[in-house]
């Protein structure tokens, strides 16, 4: 066969446009996917496509211009039939999606697959249903500032310089005034100033300190609850966190009290529940002793009272402090604090 007056010709004699042609022509007349896929391998495949076959046909030419001149021509044509199969095919794909449109019945009736929807952590759970057992008998959700003075945070709190609570080691210091607040006592003070007396008043919020382990975390939440008005007595700080155990547990969940020592608070306690793993009988959860530690509280101490700018010859009150974390591991039987904050979907799919 001759090669026409003009024309890029390879090795073998070939016209590399009248290939080209009929690769077009070819593209055009596939009817689908497969008879596309078959031109492209007929045409383009590589080492034995028919466009293909004129690269290695370049090394024969001995004139440098001529060999030059019919590289860029197949490279062009190339890149002009693959161009080609790549507009069949979305030709292709548009018209078998009108055909599937026109022949599949649509019914509107038919219910849809079902939502994958975001679901709740433990700690928010935990907090939203304290913030509406509190609600239910007075109590109003107040908040404060997360970056706190020291003096809020220590020194209005009987917290005094050299207090071991004060230590590098435990807080993030900011600057030499500053830090991020190691509780939520210092809202305390800042309700009292605000608001006198009398006021009942919960501060859920963050708190941060120093440590790491499966029961502790850096950043945490706490709850801190306070009520001041004439005549407050023990009797009504253990009947009202009774009602809240009771009522965010179990109505029977039993509780027992014991002596503690809190700077602000005089005298001071500790809440402990029943395990709620052993119901009391002992486990590795509760130390194999039947209690679990829930919150510390007692009477506000009559300085803390004068910081808040509270006659304490008039007023007294109650405070406690709990860790919403603490309150959602018991309630949902998590053993590592840590998993709270993992992220992991499969953890919290049996929670909520």
């Amino acid at each position: 066969m001759t090669a026409e007056p003009g024309r890029d010709t390879g090795a073998d004699g070939q016209d590399a446009h009248r290939v080209a042609a009929e690769a077009l022509d070819a593209v055009r007349a596939a009817a689908d996917a497969a008879q596309l896929e078959a031109v492209r391998a007929l045409y383009l495949g590589r080492g034995d496509g028919r466009l293909t076959v004129f690269r290695r046909g370049l090394g024969k030419l001995a004139d440098a211009d001529a060999r030059r001149a019919l590289g860029q021509t197949v490279n062009t044509l190339t890149e002009r039939v693959s161009d080609a199969i790549d507009e069949r095919r979305a030709e292709l794909e548009v018209a078998a999606r009108a055909q599937q449109d026109a022949t599949e019945a649509l019914d509107l009736t038919w219910p849809p697959r079902p939502l994958r929807r975001g679901r709740l952590n433990p700690v928010t759970l935990a907090a939203r249903e304290i913030r509406r057992i509190f609600g239910q008998i007075g109590y109003i959700a107040v908040a404060g500032p997360e970056v706190e003075y020291d003096r809020y945070n220590f020194t209005l709190v009987n917290q005094p310089p050299g207090h071991p609570a004060r230590d590098a080691h435990d807080t993030f210091y900011v600057d030499d005034s500053r830090l991020l607040r190691t509780h939520t006592s210092p809202v305390q003070i800042r309700s009292m100033l605000v608001r006198g007396a009398p006021q009942r008043v919960i501060v859920p919020g963050k708190a941060y300190r120093r440590d790491y382990d499966a029961s502790h975390l850096p950043m945490f939440h706490q709850v801190e609850g306070l009520c001041i008005d004439e005549g407050i007595a023990v009797s009504d700080l253990k009947g009202t966190l009774e009602f809240f155990v009771r009522s965010f547990f179990a109505a029977d969940a039993r509780v027992r009290w014991r002596p503690h020592n809190f700077p602000f608070t005089e005298p001071s306690l500790e809440l402990e529940l029943a395990c709620v793993s052993c119901d009391g009988s002992g486990c590795t959860l509760c130390k194999h002793s039947g209690w679990l530690e829930l919150l510390g509280c007692g009477m506000v101490h009559p300085a803390v009272l004068r910081n808040g700018g509270i006659d304490p010859e008039r007023y007294s009150g109650f405070a406690f402090g709990m860790g919403i974390e603490r309150a959602a591991m018991l309630a949902y039987d998590i053993s590592d604090m840590r998993l709270l904050y993992e992220n992991d979907v499969r953890f919290l799919r049996p929670v909520s």
